[in-house]
């Protein structure tokens, strides 16, 4: 079983920035596709970023393309979301997700088998 646990939310102005961080436990780092993924009251679960097991490939939501940066740290077992350039539509919970297996739909919530609690961020204009 895979437990995944997000820090680094809170609430930040308009052009600022946040690090998010996501820490797995219970398999190894290496085997999991990871991604990240944000939800607003009443809506659906949205893509964000997706970076495969050695961090080779990355994919952004075109609406952070540019603005958000993920990588990994396999000594740290995390995954982190740099987010600069932060926007009031930017607020949400964001999740950290994992799947033990490459997937080519990497921005559908079914792909993947573990999720973190959610972090909150809130983004003030």
């Amino acid at each position: 079983q895979v437990q995944l646990v997000e820090s680094g939310g809170g609430l930040v102005q308009a052009g600022g920035s946040l690090r998010l961080s996501c820490a797995a436990s219970g398999r190894t780092f290496s085997s999991l596709f990871m991604a990240w993924f944000r939800q607003t009251p009443g809506n659906d679960r949205q893509f964000v970023a997706a970076i495969t097991f050695t961090g080779g490939d990355i994919y952004y939501a075109e609406s952070v393309k540019a603005r958000f940066t993920i990588s990994r740290e396999p000594a740290q077992n995390t995954v982190y979301l740099q987010m600069n350039s932060l926007k009031p539509e930017d607020t949400a919970v964001y999740y950290c997700a994992a799947v033990p297996m490459a997937t080519f739909y990497y921005s559908d919530v079914k792909s993947y088998d573990y999720w973190g609690q959610g972090t909150q961020v809130t983004v003030s204009s």
